[in-house]
């Protein structure tokens, strides 16, 4: 199956899962959520993976074990190409339009102290300041969850304390629903935003390797 683009479905499917997160809602529209949103975002994954490798589609329904919000179902598809732990390329479609990024999405403990040694090491650290500031020059928001003060240990007037602060550094751009995301050219605007992110991926997959 090769892609097309998503058809307006796809987004009217999570306006209404997005007012009614029930199974009753998703048992009714689950037709539409395979034909209109896992088929094409599958499909998008496939023209990308040779590239950037395999892409993983996730699960639609919500781990709630032990969340406060009981509702079963995530009120948008992603979809992943890993290049180590918790590092790789990322899309997502819901009710608002297509969001594409990449980079780190969670470091803690061994992995956490592992980014901060890169980063606080002039050699690897700086390296990455570069590309950050690279990053933010073509348009990019560059996020992720941050300490509100510096790390421990480190001095206040540390060259690269703001890229210390991070538990997860990632960049990425939204695109609104307008009429080209009915089209295959979704698919040469993800694969433009990955290849402007590469070498934020590249920098995090050598200093941040799957154990």
């Amino acid at each position: 199956m090769s892609f097309s683009g998503f058809p307006d479905e796809a987004f009217l499917f999570y306006e209404g899962l997005e007012a009614d997160n029930s199974k009753t809602y998703w048992a009714r529209h689950r037709d539409v959520y395979d034909r209109a949103v896992k088929d094409p975002m599958a499909a998008l994954g496939e023209e990308l993976a040779g590239e950037f490798g395999p892409v993983h589609l996730f699960r639609p329904h919500r781990d709630v074990r032990f969340a406060r919000d009981k509702s079963p179902y995530k009120t948008h598809q992603g979809a992943y190409a890993a290049t180590a732990e918790a590092v790789g390329y990322y899309v997502q479609l819901d009710a608002a339009g297509i969001h594409v990024g990449a980079g780190l999405y969670a470091a803690q403990g061994d992995r956490l102290a592992r980014y901060r040694a890169a980063v606080d090491e002039e050699i690897s650290g700086v390296p990455l300041e570069k590309i950050v500031a690279e990053v933010r020059a073509a348009g990019y928001t560059v996020e992720g969850d941050r300490l509100k003060t510096r790390p421990r240990g480190v001095p206040e007037d540390h060259p690269r304390l703001d890229l210390l602060r991070h538990r997860s550094l990632h960049a990425g751009c939204r695109f609104e629903p307008e009429p080209w995301v009915h089209t295959p050219e979704v698919l040469d605007r993800v694969r433009t935003v990955w290849r402007d992110l590469t070498p934020l991926v590249e920098w995090l997959t050598v200093h941040l390797p799957s154990d």
